[in-house]
């Protein structure tokens, strides 16, 4: 397939991912199945994410119009790519640049997200034969060119040692938090608490700490995260929510809490499932400049920031950890 011929796929493909026709809903059924912390609501919305900002046409042209190489066909390489697997089709960005690029990858998907992915693969295989000469789904990867894996920090060091002497990109834990001024809009507030909760809290670019100035009211936020009362339903997230409280009460640790989340002052940016983290700070610049050299920070929410709502919703051009997934591949 030419450069053309693939955007016009891709954009074909944004559209069937929101059609819910009943083959995709069955497949959603399976993933949902397969894994209980893809819920419904939240593979829907990955899926919307995925049309609306990855495979929107224009979205499409003028992120491919960032790379003048793209108008030239590429050496084909062999590419590895290992899929995380935290959130629904957290592995899709990776595939996308891969299919694009025209170098032939060889996915490894992720146990607990290996349904969604693989059955975009093959419908674009149903609809176009020559993808399946382009990408393959394998249980190992061995023999590529370059690689590309997305894992714990744990899995890092395993990847940094078997590809090590291979161009690769290795991605390890990140996480995201948001500034906060005590100005914010209930309407802002609102769309933070997806930034918290959407996914349950599992993917890099959900917020697991927030910083906020001396005597800051956290009940507005409490109010908004309510929304969410919904997910004390999901027996896992309960579970969660019901151990770490135990924790808290058991270490007499302060903590504060509407039923939903535990809020708890902690200097890390990681928290546990169910809990937000939250430091108080003084100086704006100062805490800027201290988050700006984070290497655990995927992204920074706030007003003059990525804005509140969209840290769940990356661009074609907001690739994770700031690596330029698509220039990488063209450069091999």
């Amino acid at each position: 397939m030419n450069l053309a011929e693939k955007e016009l796929a891709l954009v074909r493909l944004g559209q069937y991912l929101t059609e819910n026709s009943p083959e995709l809903a069955a497949v959603k059924e399976r993933a949902f199945r397969a894994n209980g912390w893809f819920i419904p609501s939240f593979i829907d919305q990955a899926l919307e994410n995925i049309s609306r900002y990855f495979l929107d046409p224009k979205a499409l042209r003028e992120w491919i119009d960032t790379y003048p190489k793209l108008q030239h066909p590429v050496t084909p390489k062999k590419v590895g790519i290992v899929a995380a697997g935290n959130i629904p089709l957290v592995g899709f960005q990776d595939w996308l640049c891969g299919f694009v690029s025209g170098h032939q990858i060889n996915m490894k998907l992720s146990s607990k997200d290996d349904i969604l992915l693989r059955h975009i693969i093959e419908k674009m295989t149903e609809w176009y034969p020559e993808v399946a000469g382009q990408t393959e789904i394998m249980e190992t990867l061995k023999g590529c060119d370059a690689y590309i894996a997305t894992g714990s920090n744990n899995s890092a060091r395993y990847f940094h040692y078997y590809f090590a002497k291979y161009p690769h990109i290795i991605r390890h834990n990140r996480t995201s938090a948001a500034i906060l001024t005590g100005e914010e809009t209930p309407e802002e507030l609102s769309a933070l608490a997806d930034d918290i909760m959407l996914y349950f809290g599992l993917g890099c670019r959900n917020v697991t700490k927030v910083y906020v100035p001396a005597n800051y009211d956290f009940q507005p936020l409490l109010t908004a995260l309510e929304k969410y009362n919904y997910l004390l339903d999901h027996h896992k997230y309960k579970n969660n929510y019901d151990y770490n409280l135990a924790l808290l009460l058991l270490n007499n640790a302060h903590y504060i809490s509407n039923g939903l989340i535990l809020l708890q002052e902690a200097t890390s940016l990681f928290s546990p499932l169910s809990v937000l983290n939250y430091s108080y700070y003084a100086d704006m610049a100062h805490l800027q400049q201290e988050l700006s050299g984070d290497q655990s920070l995927q992204c920074l929410v706030g007003k003059s920031f990525t804005p509140f709502g969209y840290a769940q919703q990356p661009s074609l051009l907001d690739y994770p950890d700031g690596v330029d997934t698509m220039h990488f591949l063209l450069e091999l």
